[in-house]
């Protein structure tokens, strides 16, 4: 059975698309073809194909390959590394869940 794909706003459409972009024009830049870094992460060229065009059904860890291949893999540590509204809700000392709560039961 296939899985469905997540249903993305926009916005973060273009964000994938852009990153799969940068991933193409790093491969590019490196002059690898898209057969070799593809068989270096263990992946169809299909599948880098899907990555390189932003797809949001490939798993992180397909780009994580992808981006360790083209030795760019310590980048995915940005990601969130700057949370500035996270960072403003601790220091003005707003109670903040650690959970979600409890959905009520339906009746």
């Amino acid at each position: 059975m296939a899985k469905e794909p997540v249903v993305l706003l926009p916005r973060l459409v273009q964000l994938l698309a852009q990153s799969g972009e940068n991933i193409r024009l790093a491969r590019l830049r490196r002059k690898l073809s898209a057969a070799l870094v593809a068989e270096r992460a263990g992946i169809s060229r299909n599948t880098l194909h899907a990555i390189e065009q932003g797809s949001s059904t490939v798993s992180m860890g397909g780009y994580l390959q992808v981006l360790f291949v083209l030795g760019l893999e310590q980048t995915i540590l940005e990601l969130a590394a700057d949370d500035v509204l996270g960072r403003k809700l601790r220091d003005a000392g707003l109670h903040v869940r650690a959970r979600a709560p409890k959905q009520p039961a339906q009746q």
